[in-house]
């Protein structure tokens, strides 16, 4: 069952941190994720689980308390996680989005007060650019701080925050255009905020709201929520950064590792897919042998596998791309497109390969087949992504003439 995704050149501390967790999803996930997940429970053993392995702080620097791993070994722990259920792969996701962007733009003071309880996990990341009229047009954002004095005073709504609820910090962009002169550029005049609040729904501190769980179609367990900002009053000291207008790129530079991350989750649930598919097909007999014998399912495993390997391959090189410091964005989006829509045909073969039972909640496809389509509009939907690849590409294939 190994066979696929393999990479090359891991180092052995990568490669004892990836068989840790491949055991640990063998043994604490996949047998127990489609009844959590068919309930909408919030996997608090398997969270704890993680923690106790310190899986969130493995990629926060070692003088933090963290593991100071690469984004590539991150990437491949998610891949493995997601391979037994999506939905904690999210849970660890934004607050590895949170952490990254603190250590890349936050002041000493933030990174020495936040950074040591993430690595811990006794803080959980969540972050939040959309908004319920928003879509993929982040320079539409209304949300709004102004300052009064000493702080910031933020108003508005926001929308599908992964761990919304159980999240103890929020990096939040809005707007911050107060001051700035007639015709400034919306990406100019935005601003992140890191929100410390207590876990849980509800006013979860004076001025912040969180209404309750977004009811989905699948990615459930983790709770995605709205989040909604009034008269919520923040200390300057909490502008990450601590400069005001750069947010746009702060969020920007965190999203390109949750791409690489979307990447990732949806080779671990494609690999699972093809897992489940193959198997099936050696134990499903039709007019007196098994399907795997039929030559038409042997078309789709082959199709599947190749797949699998191909969406992997670019979502190594995505993440080795941005662990060398280079800028990664074509390949992020290359990856993120490839790997979201190759996921969704897996799935999609293997539940065919399924036949009725792929229907029936006893079979674990059936979970696979409702959480795939997350995959394509999580960080950025495929149009998006290939406006994202265009773009690039014309500024490296400049015509000259």
């Amino acid at each position: 069952m190994a066979r696929l995704a393999q990479t090359a050149g891991l180092t052995d501390v990568q490669q004892e941190i990836l068989s840790t967790v491949r055991d640990f999803v063998d043994k604490e996930i996949i047998p127990v994720a489609t009844e959590l997940e068919h309930r909408d429970e919030y996997p608090q053993q398997i969270v704890d689980g993680l923690k106790e392995l310190g899986l969130f702080g493995l990629m926060i620097p070692e003088e933090y308390g963290g593991l100071g791993e690469s984004l590539l070994t991150y990437a491949l722990c998610v891949e493995e996680i997601a391979r037994g259920w999506m939905s904690v792969s999210g849970i660890i996701n934004t607050h590895f989005i949170v952490a990254y962007m603190l250590k890349q733009h936050g002041t000493q003071e933030q990174k020495d007060h936040f950074l040591p309880r993430m690595a811990a996990g006794d803080i959980r990341g969540a972050f939040s650019m959309s908004e319920p009229g928003l879509g993929s047009d982040v320079s539409a954002i209304t949300s709004k701080a102004v300052r009064d004095g000493d702080e910031y005073v933020l108003n508005g709504q926001k929308m599908w925050l992964t761990n919304g609820g159980t999240s103890s910090l929020v990096a939040v962009l809005v707007r911050s255009d107060e001051g700035l002169p007639e015709g400034t550029a919306p990406h100019k005049s935005m601003t992140t905020f890191l929100i410390e609040k207590e876990p849980g729904f509800g006013e979860v501190r004076p001025g912040l709201t969180i209404p309750g769980k977004i009811e989905k179609m699948g990615y459930k367990g983790v709770d995605t929520t709205e989040l909604i900002m009034d008269g919520l009053r923040l200390p300057a000291d909490r502008v990450l950064g601590g400069v005001t207008g750069r947010g746009f790129y702060q969020m920007m530079d965190g999203v390109e590792v949750g791409r690489v991350n979307v990447a990732a989750r949806g080779c671990g649930v494609a690999q699972r897919a093809f897992e489940l598919g193959v198997q099936y097909a050696q134990q499903r007999h039709t007019f007196g042998k098994p399907i795997a014998q039929h030559q038409a399912i042997q078309f789709k495993l082959a199709e599947m596998a190749t797949k699998v390997e191909a969406a992997h391959a670019m979502m190594v090189n995505a993440a080795r791309k941005k662990d060398s410091g280079e800028r990664n964005d074509l390949e992020a989006g290359m990856a993120k497109y490839l790997a979201s829509e190759y996921c969704k045909e897996v799935v999609e073969d293997s539940f065919r390969i399924h036949g009725g039972y792929g229907f029936s909640k006893e079979y674990e496809i059936e979970r696979l087949y409702r959480e795939a389509p997350m995959l394509l509009i999580g960080e950025g939907t495929a149009e998006i992504q290939k406006m994202i690849i265009g773009r690039r590409l014309l500024e490296e294939y400049r015509f000259q003439g």
